[in-house]
């Protein structure tokens, strides 16, 4: 059985590979000449394979009653590096997301990020962070949707973690909802420490969009921990263990567990 599953893992990322060069080069000649059209062939036609050769389901719950032609920040929790393709098959509408700056080098992915407008965030320096912080709400403002994971890197222990508050005041400072979005699942199918990819289910659940009309720029910790609320609640609803109700906010401009790995943050 280990042996299979070495295999498996083999297959699925060598096919994950070719899968992502083949539409980072699609996406590539199509943001060209529009970045929505290339974002919307992600959601149609890229991400639902990746889970159909890991093995696993992806199961959405039924959506809320939501006016998806507006832009919105998106907060999500962090299990795997499944849970960007998971958000962009179950969300319809086309994301931008939040990234390490260093993703910006990578052959193909970087090129895509770039074309499409995605955010890096480089968060060495408080300067390029806020930087980055100010490029997603001229994002947002022009009509974009923004995902991110306010956990600022993956939970290994499939609990909430604490959240920093940098993409609540950009929600704040643009004046949009924010939409909960709890994943449960994704970090047994590809754990966040390990290569080796599991057969499982991923499950996502989207809640209302939370309004910042009529709050003060300055209420980054208040939207943060009843953002943190709703998607603990979203969470335990379709199987997963909630989070600490201690432990809302990391302490500012600090992430909760400095130096562990990640992909998108805020």
């Amino acid at each position: 059985m280990k042996a299979l599953r070495v295999l498996h893992t083999s297959v699925v990322w060598l096919w994950a590979f070719a899968w992502c060069v083949l539409w980072a080069s699609v996406a590539m000649v199509v943001a060209l000449a529009s970045p929505d059209a290339a974002l919307a062939l992600a959601r149609r036609f890229w991400a639902r394979p990746i889970f159909w050769v890991c093995g696993a389901r992806l199961q959405v719950e039924p959506l809320p009653e939501v006016d998806w032609k507006r832009p919105y920040v998106f907060a999500m929790n962090h299990q795997s590096n499944l849970d960007i393709p998971a958000a962009i098959a179950a969300l319809p509408v086309n994301l931008r997301f939040m990234a390490k700056h260093t993703l910006a080098y990578v052959p193909f992915l970087g090129w895509t990020m770039w074309l499409t407008g995605m955010i890096p965030v480089n968060r060495t320096s408080p300067t390029h962070a806020v930087a980055s912080l100010r490029l997603a709400g001229e994002r947002i403002r022009a009509g974009a949707s923004i995902l991110v994971f306010p956990e600022g890197t993956r939970s290994r222990d499939g609990r909430i973690h604490p959240f920093q508050r940098g993409a609540f005041a950009v929600a704040l400072e643009a004046r949009v909802p924010v939409v909960p979005v709890a994943i449960e699942g994704a970090g047994a199918v590809q754990p966040a420490d390990e290569w080796t990819v599991y057969p499982g289910v991923v499950r996502i659940k989207v809640g209302r969009p939370i309004p910042t009309e009529g709050r003060e720029p300055q209420d980054r910790a208040g939207l943060a921990r009843e953002v943190r609320e709703a998607i603990v609640q979203l969470h335990r609803e379709i199987g997963g263990r909630g989070g600490d109700p201690a432990a809302e906010i990391a302490p500012p401009e600090q992430p909760h567990r400095p130096g562990a790995g990640s992909t998108p943050t805020a």
